[in-house]
């Protein structure tokens, strides 16, 4: 704790117990038949918090947590934090490899694992991290303990925040990297409180609040976390996403709100239900993660209304760099569905050079930030710290630009600019273009290597239902982009795929992509 304690905001711990002592009998979680109160969950994150204490784990124990969708994630994570734990997720989807090297890197000596589903990877985490010493199962485990049996054997109590201060680190979130391992993001307290405000000051939830958590719980839907309780919201999980379970929650429950990731709204309004679902009572789907094609979001506002609401960020500066409101959102002005909104007004925003120097209005340049959202830095990496603060600003790695407006397009990362024949070539120019034509449901643009022009322009595409892949349709696609934006950005080549791979928070992974086309040349790309 700060010896000066007399300016010091409420950080995560306080806002969590403030929420979930607001309210007794209301409803918070509906998870399959079950239904939990805010007191049910106020008490279940009580004694959560005294099993982890029974353990020795308290501030700065550094915990990694791996589960499917249950109500025991959530009570854990509010446990978690009035501990003063640091929480890392682990990613449902990710290889043994991966989660292990995050446990490494983040020097776990706790892992909370759902029994039922992950029982088989603790046990080969166990044998290849020899420093995780306590495994923590929601449920029976032959492996170490059991959580809830635990947690059961103590009487709740009122809630404690723990003796941190603002800049202690509260999680070590990994982000996927677009070259080599990935680097683990040290958040403070600070920051998680910060952006909590700037979510309460700004994003538009609805007054009733019905939230459909349709993502990992312990990944991006946890960010909703503080703000539903603070409003007494209920949440709504699924156990995993498909269209006609979404559909069918939302008639039953009258869900108002939710947020999704673009893969997951391509797939909803391919769905056949997509035209004959009864959304009405949605009022809000925030959006974000990835950059969601123009042509899908005037298909969703047709069929289901104004009600997106966009949010950009990234894990070193979370969520709340910029925002789109619900209003803005207008199918008259379509240019503007490219854009991410306009910058918070909560933190500073500047488009930079490669020298560090501020662009002129109206042209591209990085999107550096500076203000309380920012990391703490990479963990164990000072070289890449001092690289992303270089003169003073988080350098994000987007390439942006501002309109007259003052809304925010972002170009492309700065990494993923693909240089041919000496022209650059932004993949997210040429990926919107793409979107429009009538067969697209998704697509991804990359650089590939090529003897002549050292990078050639590739379109790798899934095919929305009821379409088939042909020459003709290739020469369709590359005579739009032609037409659109030139010969440069036009692809030389296009794929069709069934699938494609998606990182840990839902954004496609280009960086699997590329390194199906770059295996065996002397280069790779970033």
């Amino acid at each position: 704790m700060t010896t000066d304690t007399l300016r010091d905001q409420p950080l995560m711990p306080h806002l969590l117990i403030d929420g979930l002592n607001r309210y007794n009998d209301e409803p918070c979680l509906f998870l399959g038949d079950k239904v939990a109160s805010y007191r049910d969950v106020r008490e279940s994150t009580s004694q959560m918090v005294q099993a982890l204490q029974s353990k020795g784990l308290g501030v700065g124990s550094k915990i990694a947590v791996i589960s499917a969708n249950r109500p025991e994630v959530l009570s854990n994570i509010a446990a978690m934090q009035i501990n003063g734990c640091i929480g890392t997720p682990l990613h449902p989807l990710g290889s043994l490899d991966d989660h292990a090297y995050v446990l490494e890197a983040a020097e776990i000596d706790t892992l909370v694992y759902d029994a039922s589903v992950f029982e088989e990877l603790a046990a080969a985490l166990k044998q290849k991290v020899p420093a995780l010493k306590n495994l923590l199962a929601f449920g029976p485990t032959e492996l170490g303990d059991d959580y809830l049996a635990l947690a059961a054997t103590f009487e709740p109590k009122p809630l404690v925040a723990p003796d941190i201060s603002p800049d202690d680190i509260a999680s070590v979130n990994f982000t996927g990297g677009t070259t080599g391992k990935p680097k683990g993001v040290m958040s403070t307290y600070s920051v998680t409180s910060y952006m909590t405000q700037i979510q309460l000051a700004e994003w538009e939830f609805p007054e009733d609040l019905r939230m459909l958590i349709a993502t990992p719980l312990s990944h991006a839907a946890a960010a909703f976390f503080i703000p539903v309780l603070q409003k007494g919201g209920a949440f709504y999980v699924m156990q995993g996403f498909s269209p006609d379970e979404f559909f069918d929650m939302v008639e039953k429950h009258k869900i108002t709100c939710t947020m999704l990731v673009p893969v997951m709204m391509y797939f909803l309004l391919d769905a056949p239900r997509s035209g004959t679902a009864d959304m009405s009572s949605m009022e809000t789907i925030f959006y974000g993660a990835s950059p969601m094609s123009p042509t899908r979001l005037i298909e969703g506002i047709e069929k289901w209304g104004q009600i997106f609401y966009q949010f950009f960020g990234q894990s070193e500066c979370p969520m709340v760099i910029a925002n789109m409101t619900r209003k803005e959102h207008d199918v008259s002005k379509p240019q503007r569905l490219s854009s991410c909104g306009r910058p918070s007004p909560w933190i500073h925003m500047s488009l930079r050079d490669p020298d560090g120097n501020e662009v002129p209005a109206g042209e591209p340049g990085e999107i550096c930030i500076r203000g309380p959202l920012i990391m703490k830095g990479y963990k164990d990496m000072p070289e890449q710290t001092a690289e992303a603060f270089a003169g003073g600003w988080l350098h994000t790695g987007d390439v942006g630009k501002l309109d007259d407006e003052g809304f925010l397009y972002i170009v492309d990362r700065t990494k993923d600019m693909i240089v041919t024949g000496g022209f650059n070539v932004f993949p997210r120019e040429v990926e919107d273009v793409m979107a429009t034509h009538e067969a697209v449901g998704q697509v991804v643009v990359i650089g590939v290597p090529d003897e002549q022009w050292g990078e050639a322009v590739k379109a790798v595409v899934v095919l929305k239902p009821d379409f088939e892949a042909s020459d003709g349709l290739v020469a369709a696609m590359q005579a739009l982009v032609k037409k659109a934006k030139g010969s440069v950005q036009s692809p030389k080549s296009i794929d069709f795929v069934a699938g494609i791979p998606l990182t840990p928070v839902g954004k496609p992974d280009k960086k699997a992509v590329r390194a199906q086309y770059w295996e065996g040349s002397d280069r790779g790309v970033g």
